[in-house]
């Protein structure tokens, strides 16, 4: 390719890198399983930090859904399955996917209605952020469902980035309020400087006549 990257055609190795030299550019093998091989006349420093910039966004924007796996007990209490459910919302949440688990005992595995309506309200509760991706089904003495999260996962860590930079923001406002208030607290606190004492005269005894002036001097003569 020329500099312009019009089609240059089949020339040889030292007349491409003469032009490469007089376009003060970079004579760069694009194909060089071809035959001939095939080359490019370009900014091989501009085009390796696109190159660079295009795999770093691309990199920033993947994000990999992990499955995460919770059990539950047929017979669970109120409060094991309101803590269960949080971890679900949880992970639903975070954008990534969630196996839950039922573990049936003993004569439990003639019930399996029963799993598959407790999976049900699990799944109509965390409705919001999930959504039944796998049916029940039940495998020996396990039932299985996998909810996926409404929100993708690049979606979910930039709602979280956005979330943690408003809290840091309301923190440094809260440490800037404390410290004028730590600084106004100083002030009032600190001592006012004590005024200056007016040094009285000192009294004069009326006993004692205040002098007189003595005679003024005559003038000498000329």
């Amino acid at each position: 390719m020329g500099p312009g990257g019009e089609q240059v055609g089949v020339v040889a190795t030292g007349v491409a890198l003469k032009l490469a030299q007089d376009a003060d550019l970079d004579l760069v093998e694009v194909a060089p399983e071809a035959r001939p091989p095939v080359a490019k006349l370009m900014d091989f420093g501009k085009f390796k930090y696109e190159s660079d910039m295009k795999a770093r966004e691309a990199r920033r924007k993947q994000a990999n859904t992990l499955l995460k796996e919770i059990r539950f007990r047929l017979k669970i209490d109120p409060h094991d399955y309101a803590t269960k459910k949080g971890h679900v919302e949880r992970f639903l949440s975070a954008g990534d996917k969630v196996k839950v688990m039922i573990m049936f005992r003993g004569r439990e595995q003639s019930r399996p209605e029963m799993g598959v309506r407790l999976l049900q309200r699990l799944a109509d509760d965390v409705a919001e952020l999930g959504f039944v991706e796998s049916m029940p089904k039940q495998d020996g003495r396990n039932m299985t469902m996998v909810l996926g999260p409404v929100k993708k996962k690049a979606d979910a860590k930039s709602e979280q980035r956005k979330r943690s930079a408003e809290v840091n923001a309301q923190r440094k406002t809260k440490s800037e309020v404390k410290a004028e208030a730590r600084a106004r607290a100083a002030t009032e606190e600190a001592p006012a400087a004590p005024a200056e004492e007016a040094v009285p005269a000192p009294e004069q005894d009326e006993s004692t006549p205040a002098p007189r002036p003595g005679p003024k001097p005559s003038p000498q003569s000329s």
